[in-house]
Parts: structure tokens; sequence; C-alpha cells
């Protein structure tokens, strides 16, 4: 390990230098998610100097741009969503990389035409026949493009390599994912598809590891022994702004639980694996899903709740409508868009350890957080003190938007007599490291082109997560929800979530 060049000794690190040359072809290249997030964060590269000179892009999409207009209209759009100014010098370079390919994803004679481009561009930039493709488009077309970049030699592996980043939803179902997955089998090796969830991409997400697993004051008492319950929770102000159609058909489940719910409880509850190589990480985070223990059908009707949002008042956002009012929503949709839910994981470490999960749209805050409560000290010490309550100790890690951790303890209040308050450790990455322009991909699309999986989903995970919420699935597909909208925008959910915790003898932490 290698000090920073901080020249402080508290920071070490490996050195990084830039990815493997490739070019990478982004399916939906004009569209939101590449303009908002994939192309800043690849130019947060080549800014950090861990793009190759071996680069380029190039953009798919069904409207006729060609390389100039593609060039204008990122140029016109990107630098919006950066986080600090454009570098005129290093633009120029990231943009004379831009390159554009009109296709229909359904036509078979556009993928042959796209591999002679693909050849044309990995000429120029001298980048070898290396070719990473980012499916940035809505998931009716995965299985149609990775079919058709078999059939036109793209995905053989007989000169360079060749990977495929698959954007979520990845099935819609377990059947679905299975299907999925089957399909592209056929066509692409396991090594070679790169699941992506964009929570993994978040520096504190990926903190989770080292923190447990690089100080020894914390795994000892990471466990039933210690930990009283985990509190998992996933926040958002904002309704469906542009995506009615996709989100009145998906729902706060599908959308959000076996993804970004269960990556960071998988994170959270699994064993130490025997490296940090990617199959052994994805091997402990498998046997976490496999852990859970099943919901059956009475269960969901008290375990799980959903909930869906109506009008409301929101901080900083005023007046909002409620979600059978936002466009392209059905008026009367029975889509939830609030989901909180207790699980088990049935092993050694979480036996009868609760975690409670949820996630919302039009809630007064943005937050995704991980609380750790841990089990109340015994009070015997205390009983002939005016101490009369001993609060449990702790652990937040903050996610979003603030990245952090914090730990919460008891401690003497100074003067005479015995009183006691609770005071707060916390660490911020902005004030200690630093902050730095990221839109959370950076890191994933880094590793995907140095052929790092260890942040992406495997197969057996996503059908492992689906297996979990499909009883959920089922009973919400057979019993239509009662009374929608259950709870006001700008508040924190319907009242059935905290009578979920309550039943228990807990509460919600206050965001």
């Amino acid at each position: 390990m290698a000090e920073a060049g901080t020249g402080s000794p508290d920071i070490v690190q490996t050195p990084r230098g830039p990815a493997a040359p490739c070019v990478l072809v982004i399916f939906g290249g004009s569209g939101d998610l590449a303009q908002r997030k994939l192309i800043p964060a690849l130019y947060n590269l080549a800014e950090e100097g861990l793009l190759p000179e071996q680069f380029a892009i190039v953009g798919v999409g069904s409207t006729d741009l060609g390389d100039e207009g593609y060039r204008e209209r990122i140029g016109d759009t990107v630098p919006r969503h950066l986080t600090k100014a454009c570098d005129p010098e290093r633009w120029r370079w990231f943009s004379e990389r831009l390159h554009y390919v009109q296709a229909d994803f359904g036509d078979g004679e556009a993928y042959e035409a796209l591999a002679r481009r693909l050849e044309e561009v990995a000429e120029t930039f001298h980048t070898g026949p290396s070719f990473l493709f980012y499916l940035a488009t809505p998931p009716t077309f995965f299985q149609t493009i990775i079919e058709h970049l078999g059939a036109a030699g793209l995905t053989r592996q007989d000169r360079g390599w060749r990977r495929v980043i698959i954007e979520k939803p990845f099935g819609r179902d377990l059947d679905s994912a299975r299907e999925l997955n089957a399909a592209i089998g056929e066509i692409l090796d396991e090594d070679q598809i790169y699941r992506i969830d964009h929570y993994l991409g978040k520096e504190t997400v990926q903190n989770i590891l080292v923190f447990r697993f690089a100080n020894g004051i914390f795994e000892p008492i990471w466990n039933r022994f210690y930990v009283d319950h985990v509190q998992i929770t996933v926040a958002e102000t904002v309704g469906v702004e542009t995506r009615g159609r996709y989100y009145d058909r998906a729902g706060a489940l599908r959308d959000m639980v076996p993804n970004h719910l269960f990556q960071l409880l998988s994170l959270i509850a699994m064993e130490p694996p025997n490296s940090f190589d990617a199959n052994a990480v994805r091997d402990e985070k498998a046997k976490i899903l496999q852990g859970i223990q099943p919901i059956g059908q009475e269960q969901v009707l008290h375990r799980v709740i959903r909930g869906q949002y109506g009008a409301g008042e929101i901080e900083g956002l005023g007046e909002v409508p409620g979600y059978r009012g936002e466009s392209e929503v059905d008026p009367a949709s029975a889509t939830e868009t609030h989901v909180a839910m207790k699980l088990l994981v049935d092993n050694w470490r979480w036996a009868d350890v609760p975690f409670y999960l949820r996630t919302g749209k039009r809630m007064p805050r943005r937050v995704t957080e991980i609380a750790i409560q841990f089990k109340r000290a015994p009070y015997v010490l205390f009983r002939d003190t005016p101490v009369h309550h001993l609060p449990p100790n702790q652990l937040l890690i903050r996610i979003a938007p603030e990245e952090g951790i914090s730990l919460r303890f008891g401690a003497k209040v100074p003067g005479p007599g015995l009183r006691m308050g609770n005071v707060e450790m916390d660490f911020a990455y902005a004030d200690h490291f630093g902050s730095s322009p990221a839109t959370g991909y950076e890191t994933l699309l880094y590793d995907a082109m140095n052929g790092d999986a260890t942040l992406f989903q495997r197969a057996d995970s996503v059908e492992l997560g689906w297996s979990v919420i499909q009883p959920i699935l089922d009973v919400w597909g057979a019993l239509p929800p009662r009374a929608f909208p259950n709870y006001a925008a700008g508040t924190w959910g319907p009242w059935e979530a905290d009578e979920l915790l309550g039943r228990d003898g807990r509460a919600w932490r206050k965001c």
C-alpha cells in the first residue's frame, strides 16, 4: 500500500492507473441516463486521469444525429450536470472521442453496420478490439440487443474482451428474471455480464466493507449478541417525475427492494469473505439473500406494508399532487409508492435480529441511511442514581445526501450529581477527505473497464432477491389495496409502517 499524494500518513491507497483501453458503446446514448449520469461520470474519470488515451465512446440511438450532432448535444447538456467547471482542454480531448451511430435496436442489419463502425473507431484511437456495451435502455430491449450483438459476432472474445453492463430492473418478478438470465446466458458467459446497481457506486456503500473488516473494534459486536435490530431507509422527496409510465407498472417494491435495499442489507449482514476477489464477496452476499426467512402469504399481511401518497406539502417544494394526479399515472392506480417490511436472516450471526426496511416517495426528507441499534446495557448499576433510562447505542451509516458515519453513546453531563446525555462521534466524508465530483457511476464504469465485477450483481443474487419478494407480489396481486392513498405527501408513510415496529416495542429512527 502506498501513501496518497496528500502527504498525510493516515491515508493509504493502492495506486490506480488508467482503465484498460476500450471502446465504450452506450445503447441509449442520447437518452436521459447517458446525458445526466454516464457521460458526466466518464468526464470525471478523464479529469482524474483514469481514462486511457486509447479510449472512445460510441452512442447508439434512434435519433438522427451523426458525430457532430451528438458532440453538440452532449456539449450543450452534459456540462450542466457536472459538479465543477468544465476544463476546456480536457473537454476537447473528451469530445473528440464521442461518436454516434443511428440504429433501430431491433434491426439485425444495424448491428452489422455498428460492428464495422466500431472497427473504424478502434483503429483510429488504437483501443484494440475490446468493447464495453452499456444498455442504458428500457428493459424491454435488453434481450433483443444482446441477441443481436451475439448474432453480429460482437460478443466473441477471440481477440479482445467483450462485456455488457445491464441496468435495472433485471426482470419484473422471479420468472422473468430467470428467463432473462437463461436467454442472455446462451450468448454471454457470466463473467461478461455486469448487472449494475448505481447504489454500489456510492463511497459510503463501498466503505461498509472497509468499515466492518478493517477495524477490529466493530466486527466482534456485529452479531445477534449485541445488535438489537437494523433499520435501512431510502426516502425520496420527489414523486415519479417523468417516469410515471414506468413507475405505474413497477411500483416501489419492484423498483427499490430486490436491488438497492437488498444490496445494502447483504453488505451489512454478510460474513467476512476470504478476499476481495469478486466472487468471494458475491458468494457471501448471496448467502445472506439465501438466508432470508421466507415470507409466507399470511405473514405478508403483517410484516409488509404498502402505501401510496396523496396530495400534501413538502418543505422546499410546497404543495404537491397525489400520486394519482401525476403525469402518465392511472387516476385509479393501485401502485404502491411506499414499502416497509420486517425481514429475518436465518443464520448463526443474525438469528432473531429483525431487519426493518422502508422506502418511499414524497417523504419529508431525501435520505438514505443504515442504522444499527445495539442492545441496551444492564440497568442494575444505575438503579439508585438519578439516571432512569439507558438509551441504546446506535451506529448510523449515512449514504445520502451527506455521506458519513456517526456513533451515538451516553456520557456524563458535567456538574455535581450523576446525569447522563446522548452524544455523537461524527465523521463526514467531505470534512475529512474533501469532496470530489461524482455521479455515483465513476467507480462502476472504471471497474467494468478493468474486469472487476465485485460491485455488480451475479445471476444467482438477482434470482435470490426476486425469490424473497415473489410471495409479496403474489399476495398484492390477489388482494388490491383497500385505502389508497393512505399517506399524505410530506409525511413518513402510512401509520401501519409505524405499527410494524411498534408491535415489537421499537420505532423508526427520526431521520
